[in-house]
């Protein structure tokens, strides 16, 4: 199995195991919500810009809800279980659906997990954090495009890779996988550790960070 279909397996099985109205990280979203999205996001193609482009989130927001109404929660788990469609790029252009929701079923998978009481990280194999970290050096400008300060991100092993380029400066230091939580806004619930200027520190915890 691919890291995406194992990571699919699993945040399957725990939404299966929690049920619809179990809390995410995702601010606002109930499991339900969340499951909805996933759909919506490998199903309903119209509406998936919507989820990066403000000027069309309301109709997003509206087909989510839609999907959200109209299928039971057992069936949505299913869907997103089964996997993209066959006729969606996912599912004809080779490889694809490893390169883009090995990163997006991580993140909510941990969404899920860590809003859980008593929640600690995973295991993450080798080279799934070797992956992760290349999309980080590939990709850590864009997601901290908006931080008030400058970040540096820092694996355990000395490695670095520029996020945003301002002073002050914070280096943020972690696992690629919390490294990776934490670019993608999750700053509270990553294991990661700051060096920097209190102040400075303070504001790059609480920014919106992300895609």
């Amino acid at each position: 199995m691919t890291h995406a279909q194992t990571e699919r397996a699993a945040l399957c099985d725990l939404l299966d195991r929690l049920g619809p109205e179990a809390p995410t990280l995702c601010e606002g979203w109930a499991t339900g919500d969340l499951t909805a999205h996933l759909v919506l996001r490998e199903r309903r193609l119209d509406a998936a810009p919507g989820i990066a482009l403000p000027f069309l989130a309301g109709y997003t927001a509206a087909v989510q809800d839609r999907i959200k109404r109209r299928h039971p929660y057992p069936e949505l788990v299913g869907l997103v279980r089964h996997g993209p469609p066959r006729w969606t790029p996912y599912g004809l252009v080779p490889r694809l659906d490893e390169i883009v929701n090995t990163v997006e079923l991580f993140i909510h998978h941990e969404d899920v997990r860590r809003a859980q009481a008593g929640w600690e990280p995973r295991v993450i194999p080798r080279d799934l954090q070797e992956a992760f970290w290349n999309r980080l050096r590939g990709t850590a400008r864009l997601f901290l495009r908006k931080a008030p300060v400058g970040v540096v991100l820092r694996r355990p092993d000395g490695a670095k890779t520029a996020g945003r380029m301002a002073e002050p400066a914070v280096v943020v230091t972690g696992e690629p996988s919390e490294l990776l939580l934490f670019a993608f806004g999750r700053q509270a619930h990553a294991r990661v550790t700051y060096d920097g200027d209190a102040a400075a520190v303070a504001r790059l915890q609480e920014a919106r960070l992300g895609p």
